[in-house]
């Protein structure tokens, strides 16, 4: 079973998601060039929106290099006696093993690591109930090869955070230690044509003397203005198989992720910019088996703005027709619920009118209510 998102949001002038130039990010669709988000921005967006642990009820995951330092403050916060150097000393041993080399300061991971609180905590108990020997010269090598063999296996396949159920981790260095992503993240991209702007800024010296004139600094900024196309499918299998078969917590992630795909806006600039525009139409789709159906396509043929309709209403204008061409050729079999949700009562849908529902409760009710009560699986 799938669950997939269509999202068409409008932002106002802004530079959500920067390139290595300091400018929004784009490329080209469709022979044009579009504004674009990368699914990157998106997912960290998404996972740190407070809706999503509320709506999870269980902590989102820690990306970090820092594991060294995190587990050396849990352990010594349950066992002051510990000193810092004799931790220290068990960790940098133990830290390589079980998930990445060590860089020359001795601290931080060759690489991210991805951690549920549960995993980290299980961590630290197995370390205490393992201290003495894990601190004994002779004792430790042997010690650490049995508790590394045993935690791996362990957490292998499976997690308690919602946010990396979702969205997996990779683990070169310990392949078991990887997890397979339960969603797919499009890039988000504007459905038209975008030509990027530039902003000529200056800042005032406020200890200027009265007769010194000109600006304490000056610079430029890249911005634009786009209606986005936004797309993300989840795996409910995978799902409730990463999180070790808890339905009901697979069920309230991807809750979570709906509220949150809705309510987070990536934080790029937005203190000079404040493009915090909700999305104006959203369409959830879930399907028993088949392929994925990303409604990109739709936008091929760059939309413009017809009179003075904008571009939101010849957007969603396109998705619908779009999706109405792919139910008549390739059929509605596997389709268990379709549910969409407007912001302006009146953008004409002809494909999806029967899908509407009028409140972002009713929508995200629909979704969930389609999903298995018990089984992982239908």
């Amino acid at each position: 079973m799938f669950v997939e998102l269509h999202m068409i949001q409008n932002f106002a002038p802004a530079n959500l998601n920067r390139d290595d130039t300091n400018n929004p990010k784009d490329c080209e669709f469709g022979g044009v060039r579009r504004a674009r988000v990368s699914s990157q921005c998106i997912k960290r967006a998404i996972r740190t929106c407070p809706v999503f642990a509320e709506t999870t009820g269980v902590d989102i995951g820690t990306r970090t290099k820092r594991l060294v330092d995190l587990l050396r403050k849990r352990l010594i916060e349950v066992d002051p006696s510990k000193g810092e150097a004799e931790v220290t000393a068990v960790l940098t041993a133990f830290v390589p093993r079980y998930a990445s080399k060590l860089e020359k300061d001795g601290e931080k991971t060759a690489v991210l690591l991805y951690l549920g609180r549960a995993e980290v905590d299980s961590l630290v108990q197995a370390l205490l109930e393992n201290w003495q020997d894990l601190a004994d010269e002779k004792a430790q090598a042997d010690t650490l090869s049995r508790l590394v063999k045993t935690l791996v296996k362990a957490h292998k396949g499976q997690t308690s955070a919602p946010d990396i159920a979702l969205f997996g981790r990779m683990l070169a260095e310990k392949p078991e230690l990887s997890l397979e992503a339960a969603s797919q993240v499009a890039h988000a991209i504007s459905t038209h044509r975008v030509t990027m702007e530039m902003d000529f800024f200056t800042a005032v010296d406020d200890k200027n003397p009265e007769d010194t004139a000109g600006a304490g600094m000056m610079g430029f900024t890249g911005f634009d203005s786009a209606c986005f196309y936004r797309y993300a499918r989840i795996d409910w299998n995978q799902l409730v198989d990463n999180l070790n078969g808890d339905a009901d917590l697979a069920r309230r992630t991807v809750e979570g992720f709906l509220r949150a795909a809705v309510a987070a806006v990536p934080s790029g600039k937005q203190n000079s910019f404040a493009a915090q525009n909700p999305p104006s139409f959203l369409l959830a789709v879930v399907r028993r088996d088949g392929m994925g159906w990303s409604l990109a396509n739709a936008f091929e043929r760059p939309v413009s703005s017809r009179g003075n309709d904008g571009l939101i209403v010849p957007s969603v204008a396109a998705l619908d027709a779009y999706w109405g061409r792919l139910c008549q050729v390739y059929g509605t079999d596997t389709l268990v619920c379709t549910a969409a949700l407007a912001l302006e009562p009146d953008l004409v849908l002809e494909s999806l009118e029967g899908a509407r529902v009028d409140s972002l409760e009713g929508w995200v009710g629909a979704v969930t209510g389609a999903l298995p009560v018990e089984e992982g699986t239908i």
